[in-house]
């Protein structure tokens, strides 16, 4: 099966899927922000949980505070996501009631490579 275009500079993945929720092979849409974080957790069927660090300003204190934003993101099968993995997320619609982003796709491994 052949890959869309989505509108961006990314690799497309070598694997082909019949995922319907796939930006590349199946119907869905990407369009709004764009994040890149690493994958903390993926035993959820075809969603893997992407974590990234932030600073918060603590206007009481005149400091900063760490946080870390925590979002579910779909995984399609041709990219495969794994934990550790450095990956770019891109928003969509709605695909459950958690989630609304979905991975596009792999810039680190957990390997080292691209």
């Amino acid at each position: 099966m052949k890959s869309k275009n989505i509108g961006l500079e990314v690799t497309k993945p070598k694997a082909d899927c019949k995922d319907r929720h796939c930006p590349f092979h199946g119907s869905l849409k990407v369009r709004g922000r764009i994040f890149k974080g690493k994958v903390v957790k993926s035993g959820m069927h075809k969603t893997v949980i992407v974590e990234w660090p932030r600073l918060f300003y603590f206007s009481k204190y005149e400091r900063f505070e760490k946080k870390r934003t925590r979002i579910k993101a779909h995984n399609p099968k041709c990219i495969n996501a794994k934990v550790n993995d450095e990956v770019m997320l891109m928003e969509s619609r709605p695909i459950s009631k958690t989630k609304n982003f979905v991975v596009i796709e792999v810039m680190k491994n957990e390997s080292g490579t691209s």
